[in-house]
């Protein structure tokens, strides 16, 4: 079980991980809260119904990496998708920045909830729903984490460059952690496949 996801009885999912492990997965996990943004909590009097369709930005993220996690759903080749992609966006990022805030602090608390003995790796043990959470916050890692790196296609596969990075150059412990990330993105995608 050590580095990778084992799937568990009822759908759920665990892996073995150790202080690091978890420190660096927490870490992670709160600095793509702090990327995504505070949520808008309604107020006490707020009819919630109006909460349900309240408007959002209409403009794409300046960040490069908010950009990936909320794309343009039609593209901007003209100004007929640009209109369109603003109109969507409008109506959908406010509930997907909700459903990433979830699943990042889905992550935070039940890495939260974990306590390893010393130098021995605690198991973390998910449900079917915690797994649905990891499965989206590992990839939301992945995608900032590689628009960062500007990994591109031609940075997939063992052939890739960011395999063979020296350890001097400064990009090497976020290219370990994309790669890490992956592996326990793969193996988790592999306990919840039928």
């Amino acid at each position: 079980m050590a580095g990778h996801f084992e799937a568990t009885p009822g759908g759920g999912a665990a892996v073995a991980l150790d202080e690091v492990e978890i420190a660096i997965l927490r870490s992670l996990a709160v600095q793509l809260l702090e990327l995504i943004g505070p949520g808008d909590e309604p107020a006490e009097d707020e009819d919630p119904l109006a909460a349900l369709f309240a408007e959002g930005p209409s403009e794409p993220p300046a960040d490069p990496a908010l950009a990936r996690l909320f794309p343009e759903a039609y593209g901007d080749e003209d100004d007929e998708l640009r209109a369109a992609s603003a109109e969507f966006r409008r109506y959908t990022e406010n509930d997907l920045r909700t459903r990433k805030r979830e699943d990042a602090l889905a992550v935070v608390r039940t890495l939260d909830a974990l306590t390893p003995a010393g130098d021995r790796a605690a198991v973390l043990t998910l449900t079917a729903d915690e797994c649905r959470h990891w499965l989206g916050s590992l990839n939301d890692l992945r995608l900032t984490i590689g628009t960062r790196l500007e990994v591109g296609d031609e940075d997939e596969g063992e052939e890739s460059p960011l395999y063979r990075l020296p350890d001097s150059d400064p990009r090497k412990p976020m290219v370990m952690a994309y790669l890490w990330l992956g592996a326990l993105q793969e193996t988790l995608v592999e306990t919840m496949m039928p």
